[in-house]
């Protein structure tokens, strides 16, 4: 049976998308310098003293009955120390119906996983760099086996204000299984992401461009459902060339009025799209869109993804000013 690839890692929750902003443009956006508390989930570099005393909760209802969400606050120690950071994602799978190899019913169980990060971020004297990490304990369970796992993000970005231009690279998930699931070590889901932003002179929208899972290329694999056969029966398979591999690696994104009390976010990614697009149909797959609204010391947002013509994924989130 040829399906879908997996069993590469264990925990690959850890890089999924961690907010609505994020998921709006795209997913893994790593360049934003602000008040978003959430992005140091993602780049620990982004840490900053804006992020004082914000508190973000997000949620989403993914795919097939899965949740997950995010939580994350920030807090000034004083201006030497500066800005610590801790955030919490978990995912919860839902209820199975669980059979023995004769297919008597054994019951239900369920399956989830969280993590929890402490992150910060140092800015290099007289420099426009900084340089991040964050520090996590990750806890898994599925049905009667469990397993627990610790791995580290590093990040540096390079922020030039006369520009507004950032630029930012990512090294997440560098760790390993403390105790196993069943005896057998597994890799952690390692990933590598580039990302560059910018506020336009002129007009008040902040794009986005980031490369993502730059620890593996090729990335792409070809499809079997778009083979191809000729008047004799020949038949060709789907060739992933470089262009393509490259595109897949691909995500981009812009928000209009980034700073303002209310902003419209939209992204793509050329991974999803390719990978869950249908032949001869339009699904929009890739596509994914928002809104930021701020009222007083709360802002709300909320994100929707394009997947599939069957499936698609809301974001909600909310962030508390404290101070």
């Amino acid at each position: 049976m040829y399906a879908q690839l997996g069993g590469e890692s264990t925990y690959q929750f850890l890089n999924l998308v961690s907010s609505p902003r994020q998921a709006a443009l795209g997913g893994k956006v790593i360049t934003n310098f602000d008040y978003d508390v959430v992005g140091g989930l993602y780049n620990p570099a982004a840490i900053n003293v804006e992020m004082d005393n914000q508190l973000a909760l997000n949620y989403s209802s993914y795919l097939g009955g899965i949740s997950y969400g995010t939580a994350a606050y920030a807090y000034t120690w004083d201006r030497h120390v500066q800005t610590l950071h801790i955030g919490m994602t978990y995912i919860n799978y839902g209820t199975f119906d669980g059979y023995d190899q004769s297919g008597n019913s054994t019951g239900t169980f369920t399956g989830n996983e969280a993590a929890l990060s402490f992150g910060y971020a140092y800015q290099v004297p007289f420099t426009d760099f900084y340089l991040g990490a964050n520090g996590k304990i990750i806890t898994s369970s599925l049905e009667q086996y469990s397993s627990i796992g610790g791995a580290v993000d590093i990040a540096a970005m390079y922020i030039n204000e006369r520009l507004d231009f950032h630029a930012a690279l990512v090294v997440r998930n560098l760790g390993t299984q403390f105790t196993t699931y069943a005896g057998m070590q597994e890799k952690l889901p390692l990933e590598i992401n580039f990302g560059m932003s910018q506020t336009l002179e002129n007009v008040p929208i902040r794009w986005h461009l980031t490369f993502e899972n730059l620890q593996q290329w090729p990335i792409g694999e070809s499809n079997p459902a778009r083979a191809t056969t000729d008047l004799d029966g020949n038949q060709t398979q789907e060739k992933v060339g470089f262009l393509n591999e490259t595109l897949r690696h691909t995500i981009i994104g812009a928000e209009l009025f980034p700073d303002r009390g209310f902003s419209i976010r939209a992204g793509y990614n050329f991974r999803r799209a390719e990978e869950l697009r249908i032949v001869d149909q339009r699904n929009f797959s890739g596509l994914s869109f928002g809104i930021g609204i701020k009222l007083n010391k709360m802002r709300f947002s909320y994100s929707h993804a394009r997947y599939s013509g069957a499936s698609n994924t809301s974001f909600f989130g909310l962030q508390i000013d404290l101070r």
